[in-house]
């Protein structure tokens, strides 16, 4: 796709089966063990076995390489694999890559997985604890000897600018953290589940990197999710509707790091969303009146209303009053916040079973959602739609 035209990937491939571990804080095995139960889990909800598959997508700054999965998970020959960079901007990405496999017909029936112990093992909230010297690392030379050490403090910065710019408090965030858990507390497979907040115990929750309170960080989890992606065609023929993929896109901003984006003109939005985002309207032919659901990425709450801003739903500094009227349908599922944080892949899950009619805080009628991937990063999101 073009920065400057209309792709033609739309229509041509689903999400034909959707598959998850449970989410836990200690999953008692190992990630290659999980990414197998995802694929597993997905391959079975489509009603195909490990021998259809001739694809696997994953991300980067993973433990489980495709053909690892392959061969732990019965798959046979593999005519694509891929691995998508930047974390989890790379959550929408894995469909897309899956999606122009299909539609080029270099591959058929392609899984995108992720699966981590993100609590018991390795911590991404925890900071940059050492690093081999590369070019990207290198921007974090500006940042790490000041005390920008974790993904909350890199986020702080810019949460800090949006408030000053638009006159608001951190109180604006709340609604979004709110929202989630709403929606995780009605979810028996969210973390959260049972669970709801207001916005007094969102104000009150103790401060991680001013003006970001507890309550304003997504979880930290141990689990899987796979996605079964094929042809429109075959999955019409499969065991559950499918989720048609409507448009895809990957966007970078000009002077896009990761995280640390600190030196552009303007820090009270997220340039490499606006990308995506206009890539997505135009490719779809859609605009943010057609959307029926918003599975926004939700790592830190901010990231949420600027995202809201970038695709047009309401102007700038206006999103905490849009999310707080419940104008669209927000992350029905909890996000990361109050369901799993699994760098986004199970938002697509969700917006698979929006699609369905599934969802637990199933939305009437809905036909059309939009899925988004990391922000701060070189990012990616979906339009997902009904089959006619």
């Amino acid at each position: 796709m073009s920065v400057r035209a209309r792709d033609s990937l739309g229509g041509r491939a689903a999400i034909a089966g959707i598959g998850a571990t449970e989410f836990s804080k200690d999953s008692g095995r190992s990630e290659l063990t999980l990414a197998v139960e995802a694929v597993h889990a997905a391959l079975d909800d489509a009603g195909l076995t490990p021998a259809d598959v001739d694809g696997l997508v994953t991300f980067t700054m993973d433990t489980s390489p495709e053909i690892t999965v392959a061969q732990a998970a019965g798959i046979g020959e593999l005519s694509f694999f891929s691995r998508v960079h930047y974390g989890g901007g790379a959550a929408c990405a894995t469909v897309q890559q899956a999606a122009l496999a299909v539609a080029t017909g270099v591959a058929e029936v392609v899984v995108c997985y992720r699966a981590f112990n993100e609590r018991s093992g390795r911590r991404f909230g925890s900071g940059v604890q050492q690093r081999e010297p590369s070019a990207e690392g290198a921007a974090l030379g500006w940042q790490l000897p000041f005390g920008l050490l974790t993904p909350a403090s890199w986020v702080a910065m810019i949460a800090q600018r949006y408030l000053h710019t638009y006159g608001l408090t951190p109180e604006a965030f709340g609604h979004v953290a709110v929202t989630d858990r709403r929606h995780a507390a009605r979810n028996p497979a969210a973390y959260f589940h049972g669970k709801p907040i207001t916005l007094e115990e969102h104000a009150a929750s103790r401060w991680i990197a001013e003006p970001l309170r507890l309550l304003d960080c997504c979880q930290e989890t141990d689990g899987g999710q796979a996605l079964v992606v094929t042809s429109v065609e075959r999955a019409r023929d499969l065991r559950r509707p499918p989720a048609v993929i409507v448009a895809a896109a990957q966007g970078a901003g000009r002077n896009q790091e990761a995280m640390t984006s600190f030196y552009r003109d303007d820090l009270t939005g997220l340039a490499e969303m606006g990308v995506v985002a206009r890539q997505l309207w135009r490719s779809s032919g859609l605009a943010p009146e057609d959307i029926d659901v918003g599975i926004l990425y939700d790592h830190f709450t901010p990231f949420v209303l600027m995202q809201l801003e970038e695709f047009g739903f309401c102007g700038p500094g206006e999103a905490a009053g849009f999310v707080a009227a419940d104008a669209l349908p927000l992350n029905t599922h909890g996000g990361q916040l109050g369901e799993a944080y699994l760098h986004g892949m199970n938002g697509i899950a969700e917006a698979v079973r929006q699609m369905r009619g599934t969802s637990v805080n199933q939305v009437p009628g809905a036909a059309r959602t939009l899925v988004t991937a990391g922000t701060g990063v070189p990012t990616s999101g979906l339009i997902l739609g009904t089959d006619g």
